[in-house]
C-alpha cells in the first residue's frame, strides 16, 4: 500500500485512478503532506530493508544516517560539501522517497490538493463544478525542482510575479489570477532544492524567510497568502557557508539540519564510483583493466587531496577519479586501434595522457610557468610507488635487477604494440614472476600493463634508472 492510500482504496499506481474531486473522496483517498510522505516511504524502504538512496558510495554509515533522521523528523535539510562530493544527486535520489503518483487539480499550475486547494484558479472551479472537478496525476519526477543559485535570480524566477500580460487582458494588479508562479510555487506539494544557496543575493534570501518557517509566500506586496507544502534542501560549501556576508543568519537558523559531506575515505570507495559513473561507450568485452590501474587513479586523487600544494579549499573532486579514468582507457583504445591490438588495456605509459583531464580540475596554491605539470608527475609517482608497495617487497624483486646488471635493458612505451612485451618477459630473469603475481591472464596486452608497472615500481624504488626517449621509456641499471 502507497504512503497516501487507505486500505481497500484506489492505489496511485493502478490505471483505473480516479478522474474527479468526487471519485477521489469516493475512494477514500487521503492526502498526506510530502513531509509525511517521505517519512512514511522511507520508514517502508527501512522496514523492507531496500537501499534507500541507490548509487550513493561512502555515506553508509556517515551522511545517510543523519539525512534519514531529518526526513524522520521533517527538517528542511542543507549539504555542506566541496564540490563533486555527490550532494546533488543525494538530493535528488530523495525523489524515490515519493509516491508513484498523486493527484492534483487538473491544470493547476501549482499542483494543488484536490481537497483542499489554495490557488484563486482553483478555489474558483471547485465553488463552480463542486466534486465534478477533474484530477489528474503526477509522477515523483514531476514534483521535483532545482534551481542553481546565481547572483541575478530575482524573487520572480523563485516566488512569482504579475504576469504583465494577463493585466492587459484586463485582470487586476491585485487579482490573484494575474500571478505568474515562481518555481517554488510550481514545487508545491514536492521537494525544491537550491544548489550553492550562498550565492544567492541577501535580498533574495530574505524573501525565503516565510517559504522555509511560516510555510507560506508573498508576492508583489499584495496580501497574496499561499500555504505551500514544500520540502526545502540545498547544498552549499562549507567555506562560503561559514563567512559572514554570505549568507544571512535567520536563513541559516530555519534548516533543521546541516550535514557535512565528504569525499570517499577509502581506495575501494573511489574505485566503485570511478566503476559506477564512468562513460559507457566503452567496449566492455574489448576493454582488460587490470585492478592495480585502478588503484593508482584512485590514488592519484587521494594523494590530491592531500597535497599542500593543491588548493584544498576547493577541493578535488570525485570527478578528476572519474575523467582520469575515462582518459586513461580511451588512450587504451586509441593503441589498441592503431596497433591492432585484441584487447585494450591501461598501462603506466598512458598515464601522462590524464593531465588533459586533471589539470582542468584542480587549483593550485600558487601559480608558476609548469608547476601544475610538475605537480601532477609528482602526484603520479608517489601514486604508482604507494600502490606498488602493496604488492610486492622490493627486496623479492632482485633477480630482476641483477638481469638488468648483467647488462639487460627494457624500452616501454603507450604506443608500443603489446605484442612485443612478452619476449621482454622471457629475456629479463624473474620478470615473468613477477607478471605472474599480478596476473594469470596470458593475453599480451594483460603482460604488457603488468610488466610496465613493475618496470615503474623498481624504478621509483631506485632500484633501476629510467630515462625518457623519443619511443617512451628506456629502463637499464
Amino acid at each position: 500500500m502507497t504512503a497516501t492510500a487507505q486500505p481497500d482504496t484506489i492505489q496511485p499506481g493502478q490505471p483505473d485512478r480516479p478522474g474527479t474531486v468526487g471519485a477521489l473522496r469516493a475512494s477514500g483517498y487521503r492526502v498526506l503532506p510530502v513531509r509525511e510522505e517521505l517519512r512514511k516511504n522511507l520508514i517502508a524502504k527501512m522496514r523492507a530493508e531496500e537501499i534507500v538512496f541507490p548509487g550513493i558510495v561512502g555515506f553508509e554509515d556517515t551522511v545517510i544516517p543523519q539525512l534519514e533522521n531529518a526526513i524522520l523528523a521533517g527538517q528542511d535539510v542543507i549539504l555542506l560539501g566541496e564540490r563533486g562530493q555527490a550532494k546533488s544527486r543525494l538530493i535528488r535520489s530523495m525523489v524515490n522517497l515519493l509516491d508513484a503518483a498523486i493527484p492534483k487539480i487538473a491544470g493547476c499550475e501549482i499542483n494543488d490538493d484536490p481537497f483542499n486547494p489554495i490557488c484563486r484558479a482553483c478555489r474558483d472551479l471547485v465553488d463552480e463544478v463542486g466534486d465534478g472537478a477533474a484530477v489528474e496525476w503526477i509522477t515523483p519526477e514531476e514534483r521535483y525542482s532545482e534551481k542553481l543559485a546565481t547572483p541575478d535570480i530575482s524573487i520572480a524566477d523563485l516566488i512569482g510575479e504579475i504576469d504583465p500580460i494577463k493585466v492587459a487582458e484586463g485582470r487586476h494588479l491585485s487579482d490573484e489570477l494575474a500571478i505568474h508562479y515562481g518555481l517554488v510555487p510550481r514545487t508545491n506539494r514536492g521537494i525544491f532544492s537550491i544548489n550553492e544557496l550562498p550565492d544567492l543575493a541577501e535580498r533574495i534570501q530574505v524573501g525565503l524567510f516565510n517559504l522555509m518557517e511560516e510555510r507560506d509566500v508573498q508576492i508583489k506586496g499584495y496580501r497574496i497568502r499561499l500555504p505551500l507544502d514544500v520540502y526545502v534542501v540545498a547544498t552549499a560549501n562549507p567555506e562560503d557557508y561559514t563567512n559572514r556576508g554570505r549568507i544571512v543568519t535567520p536563513l541559516k537558523d530555519r534548516y533543521g539540519s546541516q550535514i557535512h559531506t565528504h569525499y570517499p575515505r577509502h581506495i575501494e570507495e573511489e574505485i566503485t564510483i570511478m566503476d559506477q559513473e564512468r562513460s559507457p561507450l566503452f567496449d566492455e568485452e574489448s576493454l582488460v583493466i587490470p585492478r592495480y590501474m585502478k588503484e593508482i587513479l584512485a590514488e592519484i586523487t587521494a594523494q590530491a587531496r592531500s597535497s599542500n600544494e593543491i588548493n584544498q579549499r576547493s577541493g578535488v573532486s570525485v570527478r578528476v577519479s572519474i575523467a582520469n579514468y575515462e582518459t586513461l582507457l580511451s588512450n587504451a583504445v586509441r593503441r589498441a586501434i592503431r596497433s591492432g591490438d585484441a584487447a585494450a588495456c591501461p598501462r603506466i605509459s598512458d598515464l601522462p595522457y590524464i593531465t588533459a583531464s586533471f589539470g582542468g580540475k584542480i587549483e593550485l596554491e600558487t601559480f608558476e610557468e609548469g608547476r601544475e605539470g610538475r605537480v601532477m608527475e609528482d602526484l603520479t609517482r608517489r601514486a604508482v610507488l604507494r600502490v606498488f608497495g602493496r604488492y610486492f617487497d622490493v627486496e623479492s624483486l632482485d633477480d630482476i635487477v641483477t638481469s638488468f646488471d648483467l647488462g639487460n635493458n627494457a624500452e616501454t612505451g603507450s604506443e608500443k604494440p603489446a605484442g612485443e612485451y612478452p619476449a621482454l618477459a622471457d629475456r629479463v630473469d624473474g620478470l615473468a614472476t613477477a607478471v605472474a603475481r599480478l596476473t594469470d591472464d596470458q593475453r599480451p596486452e594483460t603482460l604488457a600493463a603488468a610488466i610496465e608497472f613493475v618496470l615503474e615500481g623498481l624504478h621509483l624504488n631506485r632500484r633501476l634508472n629510467c630515462e625518457r626517449t623519443a619511443a617512451g621509456y628506456r629502463y637499464q641499471r
